[in-house]
């Protein structure tokens, strides 16, 4: 289908007469790689661009570069130089690995390419003359064709045949493989491994904020942290890096403390409590953390005391006394989160002691306007408190220096700009770093042996803490800043603490840490018209979701898709169907299960042969383009729009089978057979390159579809690897396994039931239902019973929901026979509190036993 002998069949080639195209493209490669050691200034990775122009910006891609030399030329790019441009990004590419693969060494990244521009401006010997500011080029091709290098592997290759000999050098080798001969599988370094695999390989660490302990997440917070972590952590297992992705829950300060006197438990047994729920909704929505940890250990109190200390010996904590409310009524200092009252900056009546939720705006706690002790709605007087702060003006100048480079090298989201600029616009304060607090890590200090840390000095040195109960080589990751790439995935109420407070400990400690790279903050997401509240009972929490019947990679496809990455946006139970319907079933799941039925009802299982018409390498042009933007947006961490070109794909490949209708070629002499053999091996070639593009954002479904096409396990990262180049994985003969629908529709009235239940209605436990005594049969009008009937009527509702969902899912029959007895004795309670009998009529036609 892709082989690598097409490089040289002279029907490939639109046109000799523009072979200067193919010379650009082997310099831009040449020039991109050789001198690496250059950093453009706005990429975090060592890497120059082919071509800097003189308004100061840069290209990367030889094929825009080519088109650029040709305007300031003054020529017209022709349609010959257009084709060969296309041969260039579709075939030669291909070939060039198996060049690489048999040439040289394949741990050397740079060597290759130096050798094969080389190599190749020897063999062809280009009629180029560069003038004006390009004149340049013609000196350094001659300097190129005169490296002794250069001239061995021309000897080595060519053998004295010249043409003839390359093709017969390049024959010889094996097909190309991902990641130029590597490892094909997907990387799960271990981190202790991170200096020896420094060569070849980007070592990146992400973090996703570690969610408070003490409640239980909603959609929002699941999509706007480890859900976001997740799906780039496992693009980035599938590109080949060594990755290592940590969470954990945070679970000091007075948010825990609060619960545990809200539920009448100590604060450890809280945090025993919420961590098992957390980590059972994660694993539930498949996030796939290498350690899932938490910050009550005695790592966290060994890591943030070290840290501690090396900012008081360096000058950069001071002492002072502050005032603070103080509830009477409670004999103690309120911290944070023990009072909220009215925000004086946009006068929201909700607002903590720390953070105004609405406005975000952080806030002291006596500014507060009618404040209140959270636990005995006491108004609090002020009183003085000693405490000890984060000198962070003293830090402003190592901070700002630190910023310039890391928000221009790095991928920051916008709104972690703007938020951090505000910060430094306004003046940095000195921060406290402790509290009167009981549960938290405790200030070594003996002048403040009675306090803990402040949660937003200590939370974020968890994630330390977190790697070094993962591993005792932890330092390897976080005191390694110019071998490790840091990816903090966060909402952006979040983004000062990891973009000031953070980086301002750890400079100030003076201990080499690693400081984030790339800051990746998402807006907010809102439960239909409003903002998701347990105890209203509004919106979907964590421990719900996998109650409503809807499978987990359905929920992580509409989070994704409704990501809110440049500003707010909503769940909305009306746009999931709408979505779920239209895109995943009718779009993406139509496409790869016409595909894998072709293969099945019209070739008996094995995919046909292929003989590549126009139309279909337009098509394969079309979906590289595809993959090649996909690649390009997750490298930026733009996670929902990288999802809308793996649904692209899909509507492609529809059009496609439908434009080319193999159901009736099949039926025709053989050039009609043979046409729609070629269809259905493209399409279910392309269907192998959506389940791994797919593979982030839908593991489960991923598998299944790799499952279903018995796929080889090297399709998994031969495309996203190397330079993201579309393959043949499934070649003519290759036995496919049983096709199954990948979705199922939801229902409007499934949806709307959904919706109700979490809308703010009560939410109503069947089992809280007392059973009817066994010796009532029929009751009487006396014995009805309007509020329970009521009740009733709800819970059958819902049941009757959770059964349909279960048969569209085709659940095993035993939990359907069990949910399905469920319902029927709610149906008979029911009918008690209606005063009916709770026996059903008996159908016509059938006599009653």
């Amino acid at each position: 289908m892709f082989s690598k002998e097409s490089l040289f069949n002279s029907r490939n080639l639109p046109g000799q007469s523009s072979l200067v195209i193919l010379f650009v493209c082997f310099f831009c490669l040449f020039v991109l790689v050789f001198f690496s050691e250059r950093v453009v200034p706005f990429l975090s990775r060592p890497t120059l661009p082919a071509l800097l122009l003189p308004t100061g910006l840069h290209l990367f891609s030889s094929n825009a570069i080519c088109r650029y030399l040709f305007e300031v030329s003054g020529q017209e790019c022709s349609e010959f130089c257009n084709q060969w441009l296309e041969w260039e990004a579709t075939d030669l590419q291909l070939c060039l690995n198996c060049l690489y693969i048999g040439l040289y060494d394949p741990f050397c990244d740079l060597l290759p390419s130096f050798l094969i521009f080389s190599l190749l401006s020897l063999l062809f010997h280009f009629p180029v003359s560069f003038t004006g500011e390009h004149k340049s080029v013609n000196g350094w091709f001659d300097r190129v064709a005169s490296i002794h290098s250069c001239l061995s592997a021309a000897q080595k290759v060519l053998q004295g045949k010249g043409l003839q000999g390359m093709k017969s050098y390049m024959q010889r080798q094996p097909a190309p493989q991902s990641s130029q001969g590597r490892n094909t599988q997907p990387c799960n370094c271990n981190p202790i491994e991170v200096s020896a695999r420094l060569s070849g390989k980007r070592n990146i660490l992400v973090t996703s904020a570690l969610p408070y302990v003490n409640n239980v997440p909603h959609l929002g917070n699941i999509i706007g942290c480890v859900l976001s972590a997740d799906v780039f952590s496992r693009y980035g297992r599938l590109r080949g890096w060594n990755l290592l992705f940590v969470c954990g829950t945070d679970e000091y300060g007075t948010a825990t403390e609060n619960k545990a006197r809200e539920e009448g438990l100590t604060p450890q047994l809280i945090c025993d409590k919420y961590h098992a729920v957390h980590s059972s909704i994660y694993k539930w929505f498949q996030i796939d953390f290498d350690f899932f940890g938490r910050t009550t250990t005695e790592k966290q109190t060994e890591i943030a005391q070290d840290i501690f200390w090396r900012l008081h010996k360096n000058g950069f904590l001071v002492e002072d006394t502050v005032e603070q409310l103080r509830c009477e009524q409670c004999q103690r200092f309120l911290a944070d989160r023990f009072v909220e009252g009215i925000c004086p900056h946009c006068k929201y009546p909700e607002a903590r002691g720390d953070q105004c939720d609405k406005c975000g705006r952080l806030i002291n706690a006596v500014e507060l306007r009618e404040p209140q002790c959270k636990v005995c709605r006491q108004t609090p007087v002020i009183r003085s408190s000693k405490h000890l702060f984060l000198d962070l003006p003293k830090l402003e100048t190592q901070l700002e220096q630190w910023l310039e480079k890391s928000t221009s090298t790095g991928d920051w989201t916008t709104n972690a700009k703007q938020i951090t600029r505000s910060w430094l616009r306004d003046g940095l304060k000195p921060r406290c770093i402790t509290r009167d607090l009981l549960w938290g890590t405790p200030v070594p200090h003996p002048d403040f042996k009675e306090k803990v840390f402040y949660v937003w000095f200590d939370a974020p040195i968890g994630y330390l803490s977190i790697t070094a109960n993962y591993t005792d080589e932890w330092e390897k990751w976080w005191k390694n800043p110019h071998q490790v790439e840091l990816y903090n995935f966060m909402a952006k109420d979040n983004v000062p603490f990891h973009s000031v407070v953070f980086p301002c400990s750890l400079l100030g400690a003076q201990d080499n840490y690693t400081l984030v790279s790339h800051l990746v903050a998402t807006e907010y997401l809102n439960y239909e018209d409003t903002k998701f509240s347990k105890s209203r009972g509004v919106g979907v929490f964590g421990d719900m979701a996998k109650d409503t019947g809807i499978p987990a990679d359905v929920w992580r496809f509409y989070l994704l898709y409704v990501r809110p990455e440049g500003q707010d946006s909503a769940f909305s139970w009306a746009d999931m169907a709408l979505k779920n319907n239209s895109e995943l079933l009718n779009n993406l799941g139509n496409f790869i299960n016409r595909a894998g039925m072709f293969v099945t009802k019209f070739f008996e299982g094995c995919v046909p042969v292929m003989e590549l018409q126009q139309e279909d390498k337009k098509l394969l042009a079309l979906v590289g383009w595809e993959l090649q933007q996909y690649i390009q947006l997750m490298d930026k961490v733009k996670i929902r729009d990288a999802l809308k070109h793996i649904l692209n794909i899909s509507r492609h490949g529809n059009q496609y089978i439908q434009v080319n209708e193999p159901w009736k070629n099949i039926k025709g002499g053989d050039t009609e057979r043979q046409r729609a053999g070629t269809v259905t091996g493209v399409s279910v070639n392309i269907a192998c390159l959506l389940s791994v593009m797919l593979m982030p954002y839908m593991p489960e479904v991923s598998q299944t579809i790799r499952n279903q096409l018995n796929a080889p396990q090297s399709c998994v990262s031969t495309m996203l690897q190397g330079n993201g180049t579309f393959v043949c994985s499934l070649c003519a003969g290759h036995r496919i396994g049983t096709v199954s629908p990948l979705f199922q529709k939801l229902e409007a009235d499934q949806i709307e039931a959904l919706k109700k239940r979490f809308g703010g209605q009560q939410v109503f436990d069947p089992a809280a239902v007392p059973a009817p005594a066994a010796a009532v049969e029929v009751v009487t009008v006396n014995g009805v019973d309007p509020e329970k009937a009521k009740q009733l009527t709800q819970a059958v509702a819902e049941q009757g929901d959770k059964v349909r969902a279960l048969k569209a899912q085709n659940a095993e029959k035993a939990v359907i026979t069990a949910e399905v007895a469920k319902l029927l004795d709610l149906k008979k309670q029911l009918a008690l509190a209606e005063g009916k009998s709770p026996e059903p009529a008996p159908q016509k036609g059938k006599k009653k036993k």
